[in-house]
């Protein structure tokens, strides 16, 4: 099996005189679900256009589980889910499907794909009578069609609510756990911040971070935020490990990841003088607007 089923290598991409990409390079394994995230603009569009084959770059290398983009081996091994899919209104969920999986030669279970993202209920009714939603869920069915090895998503969970958004992430999961390479395009970040094994942020055509949430913060050296709730008087714990007080009844301490756990100790030492501890480590939008302000030349 390939290390990396999507190898992406140095990938530039011109629209006219303006460079859109400039020497991007990403991996994602078999198994690893790859949040890609940047404002509208950043590339991220682009960049999967160029992974599927259906606009040429300028320079650089991708391989699609050993394969060119475009070509029909790399086609048969990736699954796409765009951000506006699109289906014939007269054709029912079923024909719909069972049409993909003619061109395709799978052989599905279609009613069962169907059951699975939540729309066995509507397997015949015209897909013009659908939702946005219930449209989304059956790209999201058309991605299961198969075995994919790569699956692209482009903001997979545009239209669906909250409960189809965890069925979603609960289907990607099992995509994961079959060896698929997952990419994953959003703006969602509280989403894919539990629901992904690394972070890959551009900005502007330019990948400015790379690495799991963990990673992102130590690099970006982001304080913890450890918020001491008082017994009875903040002043008393804030002149023995100092901190800002918050309220007069607590007092909030920043420290680095490696300086955590000495400062717990220091807490833990004041013993009954403190009623309550609060640790928030940095969030995923926190990650998101420090390197999103930054462009690495």
């Amino acid at each position: 099996m390939t290390d990396n089923i999507l190898k992406i290598e140095g990938l530039c991409k011109d629209r006219g005189k303006t460079r859109v990409l400039h020497d991007v390079s990403l991996t994602v394994s078999p198994g690893e679900r790859v949040a890609l995230l940047g404002h509208n603009g950043a590339g991220k569009s682009t960049l999967i256009k160029i992974v599927l084959g259906l606009t040429p770059a300028n320079g650089g290398q991708i391989a699609v589980a050993g394969h060119k983009p475009g070509t029909g081996a790399a086609r048969s091994a990736t699954a796409f889910l765009p951000e506006a899919v699109s289906f014939h209104p007269a054709l029912t969920g079923r024909e719909q499907l069972n049409l993909f999986a003619r061109l395709s030669g799978e052989k599905a279970d279609i009613p069962g794909l169907l059951d699975r993202v939540g729309l066995a209920d509507a397997l015949d009714r015209r897909i013009g009578t659908y939702s946005k939603g219930m449209r989304q869920r059956l790209g999201l069915a058309q991605v299961l069609l198969g075995k994919p090895r790569v699956a692209l998503l482009d903001e997979p969970t545009s239209g669906l609510d909250p409960i189809s958004r965890q069925d979603l992430y609960a289907i990607i999961d099992e995509l994961a756990a079959s060896g698929c390479a997952v990419l994953i395009a959003s703006h969602a970040l509280t989403e894919v911040e539990a629901r992904t094994d690394r972070i890959a942020i551009m900005r502007k055509g330019h990948l400015v971070a790379n690495n799991t949430l963990e990673g992102l913060s130590a690099q970006a050296g982001l304080k913890t935020r450890l918020r001491i709730r008082a017994t009875q008087n903040a002043d008393d714990i804030a002149s023995q490990i100092g901190g800002t007080r918050i309220n007069g009844a607590s007092v909030e301490i920043l420290c680095s990841a490696d300086q955590k756990m000495a400062e717990l100790r220091r807490i833990t030492a004041l013993g009954e003088a403190v009623a309550d501890l609060e640790i928030t480590p940095p969030r995923l939008d926190d990650l998101y607007r420090h390197y999103a302000k930054e462009v690495k030349q």
